[in-house]
């Protein structure tokens, strides 16, 4: 059987660069939309489009649920993880004593007054859970490149630490088959835009 698919589609590119954005809201650049609109062009009618609410997913979210007359769902538990004082901060402008424990040690250091790894990631395999246990139509999840790393580290059983190696681009694009019971999900494909 064929089962769900679920397609996980991270933004596209943001106002203001490549910073640790977090909670912050600055809204996707033009090159970020045209990306985003070229990486569903070619893509099969989810039924449902599931976003974090965070502008620079919500928005495309939104325009694309309009254009194809799909139900939209603002989940906040897909929002990306938040990076406390380092919010809004390149790498260059991190203490460089501290600038790569937030990838080296994920779950054992938290920036100042960030979100704890463990916490960010009970928050995203419960969404996910969520949107698995709900049976459901097909769907289109715009999230993050954290989130997504979360969850394909979830169905991929990999440890927390590793899940850094998956490279997630802005508006790529992986598919996960979700099978029937007792089935268990599956990556179909993982690719950029």
């Amino acid at each position: 059987m064929r089962g769900r698919l679920i397609d996980l589609l991270r933004h596209g590119e943001v106002e203001g660069g490549n910073r640790l954005r977090g909670s912050c809201d600055d809204p996707l650049s033009a090159r970020g939309w045209s990306q985003l609109r070229a990486a569903t062009a070619g893509l099969d009618e989810p039924r449902l489009v599931v976003s974090s609410p965070s502008l620079r997913c919500a928005a495309f979210a939104r325009e694309l649920a309009a254009r194809r007359g799909l139900e939209l769902v603002l989940e906040p538990a897909l929002a990306e993880r938040h990076f406390g004082d380092w919010e809004g901060c390149s790498a260059s402008e991190l203490p460089e004593d501290e600038r790569w424990r937030l990838w080296d040690d994920p779950l054992g250091f938290t920036p100042p007054g960030g979100e704890p790894m463990p916490d960010f990631l009970a928050r995203t395999r419960t969404a996910w859970r969520a949107l698995l246990d709900g049976g459901g139509p097909d769907a289109l999840v715009v999230t993050h490149g954290g989130v997504i790393r979360a969850i394909l580290a979830e169905v991929l059983e990999m440890p927390p630490r590793a899940m850094i190696l998956l490279e997630v681009v802005h508006a790529g694009r992986s598919r996960v088959r979700v099978p029937p019971s007792p089935g268990r999900p599956s990556l179909v494909t993982h690719r950029g835009p």
